[in-house]
C-alpha cells in the first residue's frame, strides 16, 4: 500500500526525487531479486568491455610479432623458369639485382643477397652433423631484426676483410659447446677453412619454420662464403625501407626491377609482411565480434530478467497503480515510473560491470609485466547499452501497468 507521502505525490507529476524515492522503496521490499537481476547486467557488461579489451591486445599482440620479424622487410626469390625452354640454365637473382634495386628504387635503407650452403662438422661425440651455412651482408641483422646473445656479429669492415668469422644459432651453441658463452672463440672447419665464432643468435619471435635459418645454421659474411663457392647466384635477396607506409609500392617496384633484368620465361617471387598483418587484423576483429556475440546473449539474458522481475513487480503492486489512477495519475506518470526503475537496474548493474571490466586490466598490469589497452569508448559503451537494455526489457512491463484498470486495479487482491 502506498503510504501518505506518496499518497499525497501521487496527485501531481512525479520529479525525479520522487521517482527516485519510488525506486529505492521497490529495491528495499525486493532486494535480492534486484540485485540478481543487476548482477545479469553487470557480468554482461563487463563481459563486453573484457571482450573490446581482448579485441585490442589480440590486435596489438599480433602486430607486435609481426613488427618484431620486420614490418619493413620484403624479399625477393628465384622460383622457376618456362616449362618450354628445357635446355636453358637457371635464372638465379644475383649482386646486380641488389645494387639495381638500390639504386632504382627510394626508400631503400638496407638490403643483403642471402646465399645457402650445406656442410658436415664434428661433434664432440666424434659424429659428424648437417649445418647450414649462409652467407649475407651485415646488413641482414638489421633486415632480419636478430637477436645478439652472446658476443656480436660481424660488421662491413669483417666483409671487407674477408674474414673468417660468423656466429651461430643458440640451439647449435648449445649442442656444440654447452652454452652461448662457451661458443665464443670455438673454430668450426668449413671445406677445410677454420671459421672462428664470434657471436650467437636468435631469431626474435618463432617463425613457425617459415625461416631461411634452420636450428644448425651459421651465418658467415658474404665476402668469406665465396671461399666456400665459385658462384655469384644468391637464393634471396633481403630489403628494408625507410618506412611501413613504403612497403606495398617498394615491393611492386622492386619486382619490376628484377624482371626487367632477367628472361621474360623466368618467375621471382617478391613479397612482404603486409599481407600478414591484414590477415591478423581480420583474424582479431572476427574473434572480437564473436565475444561480443556471446557478451550480447549474457545481456539479452539479463534483459529478460529485468522484464521478468518488473512484471512480478507490476502484479505486486496493482493496486497501489489503481490508488494513484485514482488520485489522478496519468498513464504516462506510472509508464515512466515503472520504466525508470526497470533503467535503474540496467544502469546500476552497467557501473558496476565496468568497474569490474576495466578493474582487470588495469589490474594485470600492476601484478604483470603485460601492459593490456583499455578503450574508454568501450566503457561508455556499456553504459550505453545496459541502459537500452533497461528501457527494451522494461518498457512491456510498464506499459503493462500503465494500462491498468483503476477500478479493477482497486479489486485486485
Amino acid at each position: 500500500m502506498l503510504t501518505t507521502s506518496e499518497l499525497k505525490a501521487s496527485r501531481r507529476k512525479p520529479a525525479l526525487g520522487e521517482v527516485v524515492n519510488f525506486i529505492f522503496d521497490t529495491f528495499r521490499r525486493n532486494k535480492i531479486r534486484f540485485a540478481l537481476t543487476g548482477a545479469g547486467i553487470a557480468v554482461g557488461t563487463a563481459s563486453l568491455i573484457l571482450v573490446v579489451t581482448i579485441g585490442l591486445t589480440g590486435r596489438q599482440y599480433l602486430l607486435r610479432l609481426i613488427q618484431s620479424i620486420g614490418s619493413n622487410e620484403i624479399w625477393a626469390e628465384y622460383e622457376s623458369g618456362a616449362q618450354r625452354i628445357t635446355s636453358a640454365p637457371f635464372d638465379f637473382l644475383t649482386l646486380g639485382d641488389m645494387r639495381a634495386v638500390r639504386t632504382q628504387v627510394p626508400g631503400i635503407v638496407a638490403a643483403t643477397p642471402v646465399v645457402k650452403l650445406g656442410e658436415r662438422i664434428p661433434t664432440r661425440e666424434g659424429k659428424e652433423r648437417d649445418i647450414l651455412i649462409l652467407g649475407v651482408y651485415s646488413d641482414y641483422w638489421i633486415v632480419r631484426n636478430l637477436v645478439p646473445l652472446s658476443g656480436r656479429f660481424f660488421d662491413r669492415q669483417d666483409e671487407e676483410a674477408h674474414s673468417k668469422a660468423g656466429v651461430i644459432t643458440l640451439t647449435m651453441a648449445q649442442e656444440l659447446y654447452g652454452s652461448p658463452e662457451a661458443a665464443i672463440g670455438r673454430t668450426i672447419k668449413l671445406s677445410g677453412l677454420p671459421f672462428t665464432v664470434i657471436g650467437t643468435f636468435k631469431e626474435r619471435v618463432d617463425t613457425l619454420g617459415q625461416t631461411e635459418v634452420a636450428d644448425d645454421t651459421m651465418v658467415v659474411p658474404y665476402s668469406a662464403s665465396r671461399y666456400l663457392s665459385d658462384t655469384e647466384n644468391v637464393k634471396m635477396l633481403y630489403f628494408s625501407v625507410a618506412a611501413p607506409s613504403m612497403v606495398v609500392s617498394a615491393t611492386s617496384k622492386i619486382r619490376d626491377v628484377i624482371v626487367a633484368r632477367h628472361r621474360a620465361e623466368s618467375v621471382y617471387t617478391v613479397e612482404n609482411l603486409s599481407q600478414l598483418v591484414v590477415l591478423a587484423d581480420r583474424v582479431t576483429r572476427a574473434l572480437t565480434l564473436i565475444l561480443l556475440a556471446v557478451a550480447g546473449v549474457t545481456l539479452t539474458v539479463g534483459g529478460i530478467g529485468i522484464m521478468n522481475i518488473m512484471l512480478a513487480t507490476v502484479g505486486a503492486r496493482v493496486q497501489e497503480v489503481g490508488i494513484r489512477k485514482t488520485v489522478g495519475a496519468t498513464a504516462s506518470d506510472i509508464l515512466f515510473q515503472f520504466l525508470s526503475e526497470a533503467i535503474a537496474i540496467s544502469v546500476g548493474g552497467g557501473l558496476i560491470g565496468v568497474i569490474v571490466g576495466c578493474g582487470i586490466p588495469f589490474s594485470l598490469r600492476l601484478l604483470t609485466e603485460y601492459s593490456i589497452p583499455v578503450s574508454g569508448l568501450s566503457a561508455i559503451v556499456g553504459i550505453v547499452v545496459s541502459s537500452l537494455v533497461g528501457v527494451l526489457f522494461g518498457t512491456f512491463p510498464a506499459m503493462r501497468a500503465a494500462k491498468l484498470d483503476p477500478v479493477e486495479s482497486l479489486r485486485y487482491e
